[in-house]
C-alpha cells in the first residue's frame, strides 16, 4: 500500500461490516486515520486478522475490536460503513435482531459501500428514518488499488446532514465523497459509472485485438495513442496487460455481471436503451463460460483471440 498523510480530524467510534478485498483496506485506513473500529465480517477469522494487522499501526491497543453480530459492532457507533456483495447480503447485515439497524444509536449514521439497486437503498433510507437513524447509499470506484491506496471515488445518495457527518470521516479512504440527490442517487450514479466503464473496456478490447492481427507492436500503439483522443484509464491501466494476456487485476468478471444486471433492470423500469451495455454483459457470460469468472473486466478480449 502507497504511503498516505491523513488530515487530523476528530477521532469516532465507528463500525465496518464486509472485510472483503474492499472492506478490509477501506476499514484499515479509517484505524490508520485514528478512529475507534469495532469490525465485522462473517468469517470471523477475517476479522481477527483485521484487528491483529491493524492494532500493529496504533499506540491504543483497545481502539480496535471486532464483534459477532453487525448488531454489536453497531453499538455505540456513531458511523457505520458497510460493504458486502448484494442486495440481500445488505440486508441480512443490516435488517433484523441481530443487524446493525438494531444496535445503532439515535442519530447515528450507516454509509452503504455496496454496489446494490437503488430500490433497496431507497427502502433502507425509509427504514432508517422510522428508527431515528441515518442511511447513505455510497457505492465506490477506483476497485481493489483504490481502496488499498485510500483513493476512492464515492458517489452518494440521501440527506445532506447525513452525508455531511458522514463525509470527513470517509476521507479516510476516498479521494472525492460527492452527494448527487436524494436516496438511491449513489446507487444510480454508480450505474452510469459502469455504463461508461462495459462500453470502453470492449471498446479497447476490440482495438488491441484489431491490432494483433494487423501485425503492429500494440504496446508501442498504446504509448503512441495513449497520448491522443482515445486516451482512457483503461487504455493506460489495462492495455498492456491485455496485450500481455494477464487478468489478475481485483474487480471480478462475476462482479460486473453482477453490477450490469442491477443497470439492466434499471433500465427496464425507466425506459432507458442500453443496446451496447445489454450486448457486452452477454459478452461477459462467454467469458464466463470459458472459465473466467474472477478474471479481472479487462478479458472481454479473450473471446477475440
Amino acid at each position: 500500500m502507497t504511503s498516505r498523510i491523513y488530515e487530523p480530524i476528530r477521532t469516532h467510534r465507528v463500525a465496518f461490516l464486509g472485510l472483503g478485498v474492499m472492506g478490509y483496506p477501506m476499514a484499515g485506513h479509517l484505524a490508520r486515520a485514528g478512529h475507534q473500529v469495532s469490525v465485522y465480517n462473517r468469517t470471523s477469522s477475517k476479522s481477527i486478522a483485521w484487528c491483529k494487522e491493524y492494532t500493529g499501526a496504533r499506540s491504543q491497543k483497545d481502539a480496535l475490536t471486532f464483534a459477532e453480530t453487525p448488531r454489536q459492532a453497531a453499538q455505540g457507533a456513531e458511523l457505520v460503513f458497510c460493504c458486502v456483495g448484494n442486495d440481500d447480503d445488505l440486508r441480512s447485515v443490516v435488517l433484523g435482531p441481530d443487524g446493525a439497524f438494531a444496535g445503532m444509536q439515535l442519530g447515528a449514521v450507516l454509509v452503504d459501500h455496496t454496489t446494490a439497486s437503488a430500490s433497496v437503498a431507497r427502502e433502507l433510507h425509509a427504514k432508517a428514518l422510522e428508527l431515528g437513524l441515518n442511511f447513505v447509499d455510497a457505492p465506490v470506484s477506483g476497485g481493489q488499488a483504490g481502496a488499498q491506496n485510500g483513493v476512492l471515488t464515492v458517489m452518494c445518495g440521501g440527506d445532506q446532514a447525513a452525508f455531511d457527518a458522514a463525509r470527513p470521516v470517509a476521507m479516510a479512504f476516498a479521494k472525492a465523497f460527492t452527494r448527487l440527490g436524494e436516496s438511491g442517487a449513489g446507487q444510480l450514479a454508480k450505474m452510469v459509472n459502469q455504463i461508461c466503464i462495459a462500453g470502453l473496456v470492449q471498446g479497447l478490447a476490440e482495438a488491441v485485438a484489431f491490432g494483433d492481427k494487423a501485425g503492429l507492436d500494440m504496446n508501442q500503439v498504446l504509448e503512441v495513442i495513449g497520448k491522443g483522443a482515445a486516451q482512457s484509464w483503461q487504455m493506460d491501466n489495462r492495455g498492456k496487460t491485455m496485450v500481455a494476456d494477464q487478468f489478475d487485476f481485483g474487480f471480478a468478471v462475476d462482479w460486473m455481471r453482477k453490477d450490469l444486471g442491477l443497470v439492466l433492470d434499471e433500465a427496464r423500469r425507466n425506459g432507458a436503451k442500453l443496446p451496447v451495455t445489454a450486448l457486452v454483459d452477454q459478452f461477459y457470460a462467454d467469458v464466463q463460460q470459458m472459465g473466467g469468472r474472477r478474471w479481472d473486466t479487462s478479458s472481454l478480449i479473450k473471446r477475440l483471440k
